[in-house]
């Protein structure tokens, strides 16, 4: 009921301000027509006295009777009726103030019936967080985590639980702070810790900063196998220009890792890209006829690591391309084979082979 006793208040307060303006008549000038009298007779007195005076002539002293004559009358007029109000304005005031009293609610009940939900009970945030089902909404859980914390913000737990959904939708840092909050109040846990310096990490832009070092450690400091606080402390090495150390680094992280671990494969990829840029960095400092020699070594290696089995869509493509570019057209063709070989299962990768060798004229490599 408290609902409709609040629309009733905003109701009565919008015919109010309509009404308000239509319930006063036309303000008098004088309270006491009277003294307005009084006021306009003085006047006219001070006229005579200035003509008497020849202060004013005849035409001027005759314009100012005028004028106060007109005050005079405007005077009088006013206490003739209430508020200069005749009986069809009256009228029409009434009609104007039934027609706002009766329209104005019941074009409010109207578009309520329209765009509201008239039929449905009342719906308080507290009740269904409490009632929602295994359906529930997940904004409401994360409303409910949040309302839990304000009120328990010791609840290490909790935080542990809320930080990573902050860190997911990246809100990087609320992340930060949830993290910190749960590394405050619970023991020291090397999730926690690697947590806190990715969230920091993430904040910066992808900057290894001092906060995020320090809490990667301590993260390492608790388990020296931590995945990622090693990852992460392999590239700061990156960043501060050690490259050999980030990639021994990274190298020794795979070395190490346990079977099926799915982060493997964004490590190897990280690695593979340091190697490079490392490489083409070397390759670019040497003599025109070592840099050819360079290039076409890498490129034999990377051909005998895909002919060894195996191979992603973009490793067979650089291997295509650096064939095409050093003129080993026969090379090139047949990679393009071998790769529709070992990517027969996927049809998207397969035409993407097909669509390099078409823009590269390795057609005949076509079936």
């Amino acid at each position: 009921m408290m609902i409709w006793a609040i629309f009733a208040a905003m109701t009565g307060a919008a015919v109010f301000a309509l009404l308000w303006p239509l319930s006063h008549g036309r303000a008098q000038g004088f309270a006491d027509v009277a003294d307005a009298r009084s006021l306009y007779s003085a006047q006219l007195k001070e006229i005579d006295r200035d003509l008497a005076r020849k202060l004013i002539g005849d035409e001027e002293a005759q314009a100012a009777r005028t004028e106060a004559a007109r005050r005079l009358l405007r005077a009088a007029g006013d206490e003739a009726g209430p508020a200069g109000e005749t009986e069809p304005s009256l009228r029409r005031r009434r009609a104007s103030s039934a027609l706002m009293l009766s329209v104005v609610p019941l074009l409010a009940l109207l578009i309520y019936g329209l765009y509201g939900s008239p039929g449905q009970p009342d719906q308080p945030l507290a009740a269904r967080l409490e009632n929602a089902g295994p359906q529930q909404d997940f904004a409401l859980v994360l409303a409910r985590m949040e309302a839990h914390l304000a009120a328990n913000p010791g609840d290490a737990k909790g935080w542990s639980l809320l930080a990573p959904i902050y860190l997911r939708q990246g809100r990087y840092d609320e992340a930060a702070k949830a993290f910190a909050a749960a590394v405050r109040s619970g023991k020291p846990d090397p999730e926690l810790y690697a947590g806190l310096g990715e969230a920091r990490i993430m904040e910066a832009g992808g900057v290894v900063t001092a906060a995020a070092r320090e809490a990667l450690a301590e993260s390492v400091k608790l388990d020296p196998k931590s995945p990622r606080a090693r990852y992460y402390l392999a590239l700061a090495k990156e960043q501060d220009g050690d490259g050999e150390g980030a990639q021994a680094a990274l190298a020794q992280l795979l070395a190490e890792a346990p079977a099926g671990a799915d982060w493997v494969g964004a490590v190897r990829a990280r690695l593979e890209s340091m190697q490079a840029d490392a490489g083409r960095k070397t390759i670019a400092a040497l003599p025109e006829a070592e840099r050819q020699q360079a290039i076409k070594a890498m490129v034999d290696g990377l051909a005998e690591r895909l002919s060894a089995g195996g191979g992603s869509l973009p490793e067979w493509s650089r291997l295509i391309r650096a064939r095409v570019v050093l003129g080993d057209k026969p090379a090139a063709l047949q990679a393009v084979k071998t790769a529709r070989e070992r990517l027969a299962a996927d049809k998207d990768a397969l035409a993407a082979i097909d669509g390099l060798a078409d823009e590269l004229a390795l057609k005949e490599a076509a079936p």
